[in-house]
C-alpha cells in the first residue's frame, strides 16, 4: 500500500513524497496469522492459533484475560446421618454445594415448611425422613431432626478448611424482619431474641423454635445469633429466621478465594474441642 503526498510551490509539503506502508496481509503473514475480513476477526484468530495454554484469552479489544484457576471445594460436600431411637427414627442427607432441592418428610407440616426455607435460600440439597412419636407431641421428632442435620452438617464441613466461617444475613418478611449471625467455628453456642406472640403456628408448638436451632447447635459446633428487628405475625417471625440463617449459613460455607484452603483461623484448626 502506497499514500503519495505532493506540495505546492511555496508550500511547507516540498516535493512529492511516497510513503509505503505495509499490507495487513503481510503483517498476519510474519504473526503467523490468517487474514480475516475485518480486525475483530483477526483479534478472534489469534486467541484461536496463540492461545498461551494458561487459560487466557484475547477479547475483541486485544486485551488478554486470564481465567481463574483457583480451586474450589471437592464437590459436592455431603454429609448422611441416620438416628434411632426408641422415641424417633431420623434420617438426613445434606448437600452444601446443592442447588435448592427439598425433600422433608418429618410428620411436622410447619417443620416441613421451615426446611425447604432452608432447602431454598441455603441452596442446599436436604432430604429429610422422620418418624416420631408425634401422637404424644413434636417435642421428640423437633428435637431429633435438628441434631441429625447439625450433625450432617458437621459431616459435610470436614475440617473447614477454605471456608469463608462467618456469615450474617438479615431477612425480612412482610411486617417481620429478623438477623442471624454465626460463626462455624466449632464452639457451639445459641443467643436466641424472637418475640413470637402465639403459642403455635397451625399444630406446631412456638416454642420448639428455639430448641430447634439449640439442638443443631450442639451437634454441628456452630455459633449462632438470632435477634428479632420487628415482626408482629409469627408465622412470619420464624420463616423470616429460617430464611435469615439459610442465607448465613450459605455464607460461612462458601469457598473464600483468598484464603486458598487454608483452615480460617489463627490457631490452624476448627474442632468442637
Amino acid at each position: 500500500m502506497e499514500i503519495a503526498a505532493s506540495g505546492r510551490p511555496g508550500s511547507l509539503m516540498g516535493p512529492r513524497v511516497r510513503v509505503l506502508l505495509p499490507r495487513w496481509s503481510s503483517i498476519l503473514r510474519v504473526c503467523g496469522l490468517k487474514q480475516r475480513s475485518s480486525f475483530a476477526g483477526v483479534v478472534a484468530e489469534s486467541a484461536n492459533s496463540r492461545g498461551s495454554g494458561n487459560g487466557s484469552a484475547m477479547t475483541a479489544s486485544g486485551v488478554r484475560a486470564v481465567a481463574s484457576t483457583a480451586p474450589t471445594f471437592e464437590a459436592p460436600r455431603i454429609g448422611e446421618v441416620e438416628r434411632v431411637t426408641k422415641e424417633t427414627s431420623v434420617q438426613v442427607k445434606l448437600n452444601l454445594d446443592g442447588s435448592g432441592i427439598a425433600d422433608c418428610q418429618t410428620g411436622i407440616p410447619f417443620l416441613d415448611h421451615m426446611l425447604d426455607q432452608l432447602a431454598s435460600h441455603g441452596l442446599f440439597d436436604v432430604s429429610v425422613k422422620a418418624s416420631g412419636d408425634i401422637h404424644i407431641d413434636d417435642h421428640h421428632t423437633n428435637e431429633d431432626v435438628a441434631l441429625a442435620i447439625g450433625t450432617a452438617l458437621l459431616k459435610a464441613l470436614g475440617d473447614r478448611k477454605g471456608i469463608s466461617r462467618f456469615g450474617n444475613f438479615s431477612a425480612p418478611l412482610d411486617e417481620a424482619a429478623v438477623n442471624v449471625i454465626l460463626d462455624l467455628s466449632g464452639r457451639p453456642h445459641l443467643s436466641y431474641n424472637l418475640r413470637i406472640p402465639t403459642e403455635r403456628v397451625g399444630t406446631y408448638d412456638t416454642q420448639l423454635v428455639e430448641h430447634f436451632f439449640q439442638s443443631l447447635v450442639n451437634t454441628s459446633g456452630m455459633t449462632l445469633h438470632i435477634q428479632q428487628m420487628a415482626g408482629n405475625n409469627s408465622h412470619h417471625i420464624i420463616e423470616a429466621t429460617f430464611k435469615a440463617f439459610a442465607r448465613a449459613l450459605r455464607q460461612a460455607a462458601e469457598w473464600d478465594p483468598r484464603r486458598q484452603g487454608t483452615v480460617p483461623s489463627s490457631k490452624g484448626v476448627l474442632s468442637r474441642s
